[in-house]
């Protein structure tokens, strides 16, 4: 997943906010940044429960957080229903991380955008870049050690390793 895609409606194109991804990276992880033309200082969206996200709201929310937890999911999938209540007592315990849920079926872009094929997928965008992308229920204790992870990620590095992988693919 390559180039400039734009997160809201098709009239809003003018904003200048837009989705940039990046190659995969050697542990098989697809950064991606939010870019906008003002990084002005922000406030968090954190302390409250789990929100929804659509596209017209996707950018601004995470340009305004720094830690952005998403589940990918659909009202007829089995497996997602099973993960909510895991994903809203998280997001009660994290209140400074803001926990949002895409419906894949009333925000078609957004999933295709995220190249979501299996739902649930759960997304984690720490700073504006994709730092976790996969599909399937995580238990409890499993969410708790992702989120530690995210916390714990060292973004210069990381940002870092999405300028060596696009400098390598450009010169290709």
């Amino acid at each position: 997943m390559e180039g400039l895609f734009q997160c809201g409606r098709r009239d809003e194109k003018s904003s200048g906010q837009g989705f940039a991804g990046f190659p995969t990276d050697h542990r098989r992880v697809q950064h991606a940044a939010i870019v906008s033309p003002s990084r002005k200082s922000r406030d968090t969206l954190g302390g409250m429960s789990t929100i929804a996200l659509t596209e017209e709201t996707f950018a601004a929310t995470v340009q305004d957080s720094p830690i952005v937890l998403i589940d990918f999911w659909a009202a007829w999938c089995g497996p997602c229903r099973m993960f909510a209540p895991v994903f809203e007592k998280a997001s009660e315990a994290h209140t400074d991380i803001v926990f949002a849920k895409v419906d894949t079926e009333a925000q078609p872009g957004l999933a295709q955008v995220f190249q979501i094929s299996s739902i649930p997928t759960l997304m984690a965008i720490r700073d504006g870049v994709v730092i976790y992308s996969q599909a399937g229920a995580l238990p409890e204790q499993g969410l708790a050690q992702l989120i530690q992870a995210v916390r714990d990620a060292d973004m210069d590095e990381v940002r870092a390793s999405i300028a060596d992988e696009k400098a390598a693919a450009s010169s290709e």
